[in-house]
């Protein structure tokens, strides 16, 4: 039986090409006099990809076909990179510690979620990050760094960090941290349909993929 997900990453040449559409969920009511009220049903948003943009040739179709087998179609999620949300900082940007606040310490709370604060002033909403990639952390208490692997644990598949004894944050000492992360995702479709001639032909196929939210 296969895994309900496989921690790997989808091809990174042929994600950082594909197409990006962001979903949120609103209800929008019309009032007699033609005004109107609108109600948010969904605080955060889902990201669905379409990864026929992100193809250069005939071997990232081969990719894309191996890929497709080893999760099984719909069956197992994976990490995608996301091209246009990837980073704790902004998108030109380069991560560092001090670039999301993850919390304040206690003396007693041990374990941290990784987060990204997304939205304006009062639509805000965190968004829980559980696939960071491996190498990419930095945290850090009060500005000052902590080694990452023995100060502080990283679970690379939920995404949340387990202060080790003598380094557990203290009272009102901040928690900041910065990372590059991937998105759990999916295929849409247990049909994969890619007709090579097509594609050398310059007709690029519909591939999408879905986020996977928790």
């Amino acid at each position: 039986m296969l895994p309900s997900f496989v921690d790997e990453s989808f091809p990174l040449g042929i994600s950082l090409g594909a197409s990006v559409r962001v979903e949120k969920r609103s209800q929008v009511t019309r009032l007699l006099n033609g005004a109107e009220t609108r109600n948010a049903i969904w605080k955060g948003t889902r990201r669905h990809f379409d990864i026929g943009t992100g193809l250069r040739g005939a071997a990232d179709l081969h990719r894309v076909l191996s890929f497709f087998e080893k999760v099984g179609g719909r069956v197992c999620g994976f990490r995608f990179r996301d091209p246009m949300d990837h980073k704790s900082c902004a998108f030109d940007g380069t991560p560092s510690a001090t670039d999301v606040t993850l919390g304040t310490g206690d003396g007693t709370t041990a374990s941290f979620q990784l987060i990204k604060q997304v939205g304006a002033a009062g639509v805000e909403w965190q968004r829980k990050i559980t696939k960071p990639v491996a190498g990419t952390l930095s945290v850090a208490v009060d500005g000052q760094l902590k080694t990452v692997g023995s100060d502080v644990l990283l679970n690379p598949l939920t995404g949340i960090l387990q202060f080790q004894a003598g380094h557990i944050p203290t009272n009102h000492q901040v928690v900041t941290a910065g990372f590059l992360f991937d998105t759990p995702a999916r295929f849409e479709s247990d049909q994969l349909e890619i007709n090579l001639l097509h594609f050398e032909a310059g007709q690029v196929p519909s591939i999408p993929l879905v986020e996977l939210l928790s």
